[in-house]
């Protein structure tokens, strides 16, 4: 078994209103020197082998259930 991470992310010119809450609350909380805050998402996914043509369905994955590419960038790599 192979464990595959997929990480989501709001495009940098897409408004993230839930990273400017989290980077707001910081000062709040006594957490200084954060310059921003985007907050995205993690998928992990178990897979019998991680070779090259289970990635490219990992791919094909992130782009049509687990990511909007209109708004969202992703990113794919093998958990070692």
């Amino acid at each position: 078994m192979a464990r595959v991470i997929v990480d989501v992310m709001p495009k940098p010119e897409i408004l993230d209103p839930q990273g400017k809450a989290v980077h707001g609350a910081l000062p709040r909380l006594g957490f200084h020197g954060v310059a921003d805050v985007r907050q995205g998402k993690r998928f992990e996914l178990e897979v019998d082998e991680a070779d090259e043509a289970t990635l490219a369905e990992v791919h094909t994955i992130a782009e049509t259930l687990l990511s909007n590419p209109v708004i969202e960038d992703y990113t794919v790599r093998v958990d070692s």
